[in-house]
């Protein structure tokens, strides 16, 4: 849902693909229900393990991304039983090392858009802990120390740009935070396309790889909110992103006999698949489609193809060099008002 909501928010569409949407939105409300109701046979835990706050981050995420759709039209009680459901999730885990400071922070986000009371352990001190590993140059440790993987994209980068984004909305003393994350997502969206080959393949590095495009999320997010680069264009990330979808979507064994992913990254892979990971993890890919979200007018969309970074620079043309965002490392959090 955190990938497809932008899309599901979309105004202004018509024919076949305006009555797809119609019916994932329809969906999408039906789901919300079953997986919240005490009693269905689809109810999901929300506070029995880790893994249950980082399920409910991402659900969290994905009704922020398209609040009018899926959160303002749901009936009371569906509302209610989502507040309740986001609340239990406290009891999951308490995150203090590693990117799941986020994922406790987005749920916070959430019940606050939500006009619930927060936990400030939980959400202001956890996005000092998170902007507290600040590295530079756009890119953050996963606790104290770097990781050569895509959590930064994943989770760290977006997460913060949605919490904080949330926070500026409710309080303005938040804006200077919120305009330094996107600073540096834009800086580290535009590292992303760079490692996008010329066949549309990138580095498989790190954990988690079983998200596939997913991995690309801060790239698809800053154009999806038109946040890219100076230097980049949104019809060169459009060709990128394609190209690298259609290399992982069109591998052999993807989808399994009823059309399920598969684990894997370019194909059925399943050593790569960590303990966390089940066949539900893998749709985290969608987070890699945000700019769904766009228009068809848009020039993402509506540009004419043109070459990637690599391709461009493989290709033999001269271009300018790609330099380091110089910004400061301190970052200021103020504490809500009650």
């Amino acid at each position: 849902m955190c990938g497809i909501a932008p899309w599901l928010a979309l105004t202004g569409l018509s024919g076949p693909e305006l009555k797809l949407q119609q019916q994932y939105i329809a969906w999408s409300h039906t789901a919300l229900d079953n997986a919240t109701r005490p009693g269905s046979p689809d109810f999901l835990n929300f506070n029995d393990g880790g893994q249950a706050l980082v399920d409910a981050a991402f659900l969290a995420q994905g009704l922020l991304r398209a609040p009018d759709v899926l959160w303002t039209p749901l009936p009371d009680r569906v509302k209610t039983q989502l507040i309740d459901a986001f609340v239990a999730s406290r009891k999951a885990s308490d995150p203090k090392t590693s990117n799941w400071v986020m994922f406790a922070a987005m749920v916070e986000a959430f019940l606050l858009h939500a006009g619930q009371a927060t936990v400030p352990s939980r959400l202001e001190a956890n996005l000092r802990l998170m902007l507290g590993w600040y590295l530079g140059d756009g890119a953050y440790g996963d606790g104290e120390f770097y990781h050569h993987d895509y959590y930064n994209a994943l989770v760290i980068q977006p997460m913060l740009v949605d919490v904080l984004g949330v926070l500026k909305a409710h309080d303005p003393r938040f804006t200077p935070a919120y305009d330094q994350v996107l600073t540096r997502s834009t800086r580290y969206a535009a590292v992303q396309e760079r490692t996008i080959a010329p066949d549309g393949s990138f580095p498989p590095l790190g954990r988690s790889l079983t998200y596939r495009f997913g991995a690309l999320q801060t790239l698809a997010q800053m154009a999806w909110m038109d946040k890219l680069p100076a230097e980049i264009t949104p019809a060169q990330v459009r060709c990128a992103l394609t190209a690298t979808i259609r290399r992982l979507i069109e591998a052999k064994g993807t989808f399994d006999a009823k059309g399920w992913l598969t684990i894997g990254f370019a194909g059925h892979q399943p050593g790569l698949g960590e303990p966390y990971i089940s066949t539900g993890s893998l749709y985290l890919c969608a987070a890699g489609m945000l700019p769904l979200g766009l228009p068809p007018a848009h020039a993402f969309w509506s540009a004419a193809a043109a070459p990637w970074s690599s391709q461009t620079v493989w290709g033999g043309v001269d271009q300018p060099a790609d330099h380091a965002l110089k910004d400061v490392r301190q970052v200021e959090v103020p504490d809500l008002k009650p």
